[in-house]
């Protein structure tokens, strides 16, 4: 059972690079501030780096205007996560996330098997508003499409 509108966001570790790898947990990154959480399946893949991820950092002022908090999450190596994050230009601010071993995306029940692909257990295209840890907003694409977690659609459904 995935997660729905009004569920507490998981509680589990994720990474980042700031000084060396940082480990950081959702409730502590989440659980006292607006976020949008955005997932997608791999960084430097073709939506991902051509739309996902353009369209959150050309709207990452719009955001940040409205108090909200923006985090890019993927199963990839935070390494991985900030080279795809310095290619992209991604502003200070915009989180890049790694859940390297899927465990927030299996937690929220977003998990994809990618396996037939090469690429394993993935996470779902998604986007989540959620306001100190609670879901506000959950939008998942269905496979192969992208319009409801983009950030324009995602700046839509927020007041």
């Amino acid at each position: 059972m995935s997660i729905q509108v009004g569920d507490r966001l998981p509680e589990v570790v994720l990474q980042r690079i700031g000084d060396g790898v940082e480990s950081v947990d959702t409730k502590t990154l989440f659980g006292d501030t607006k976020v949008v959480i955005f997932a997608v399946p791999g960084a430097f893949t073709p939506t991902c780096s051509e739309k996902h991820l353009p369209g959150f950092i050309e709207h990452y002022q719009q955001f940040h205007d409205k108090g909200i908090e923006v985090a890019c999450v993927a199963v990839n190596d935070p390494f991985v996560m900030q080279a795809w994050g310095q290619s992209q230009n991604v502003p200070d601010g915009l989180m890049m996330l790694s859940d390297g071993n899927a465990d927030f995306a299996r937690a929220l029940g977003l998990e994809l098997d990618a396996s037939a692909y090469g690429m394993g257990v993935r996470a779902k295209r998604f986007a989540i508003y959620a306001e100190q840890g609670v879901v506000k907003q959950l939008n998942v694409e269905a496979p192969g499409e992208f319009r409801v977690s983009s950030a324009e659609h995602m700046l839509s459904q927020i007041s």
